[in-house]
């Protein structure tokens, strides 16, 4: 078992970012907010979060919104206490419209193995049913043989 704790190795920095995409999928909120320290800090789109309580409210508030919502991150860099993440997400709305968003995250990490820290920046482009690229059942983890994320088109 490898653990996730800094300072981070490949390994390490791939599983953490795995373990984050998983925990994602999952659009559980209480069990993505335990991945964060009591006091982190979140700046997620033009929203600034501060507390795992507030993290928790702000999942509960986005998952009521993008449905069937599916998520694939990607490491792009890390470092000692540090990882850089690309993602794309897939979601509908409750008119049935279809949405990609494209982002990245840089996540800062205490001794603990906790994000103390979240900045991420995210466009939503809207799409066709027949777009979508993420079709795993959900909620759950994607497939450990679906590909995640394809070149940027």
């Amino acid at each position: 078992m490898i653990a996730l704790l800094p300072p981070f190795d490949v390994a390490s920095a791939l599983a953490k970012v795995r373990a984050a995409e998983d925990a994602w999928n999952s659009r559980d909120p209480e069990r993505v907010s335990l991945a964060y320290s009591v006091d982190s800090e979140w700046r997620n789109r033009d929203e600034f979060v501060r507390g795992r309580d507030r993290i928790r409210a702000f999942l509960t508030r986005k998952w009521e919104k993008e449905l069937d919502y599916r998520l694939a991150k990607s490491l792009w860099s890390f470092s000692d206490d540090r990882i850089a993440v690309r993602f794309q997400y897939e979601y509908h709305d409750a008119r049935g419209r279809w949405f990609r968003a494209y982002g990245n995250e840089l996540w800062e990490f205490d001794a603990a193995g906790l994000m103390r820290r979240r900045e991420a920046s995210i466009n939503d482009v809207a799409i066709d049913e027949g777009e979508r690229r993420f079709h795993w059942p959900a909620p759950g983890p994607r497939p450990e043989d679906d590909g995640g994320i394809p070149e940027v088109r």
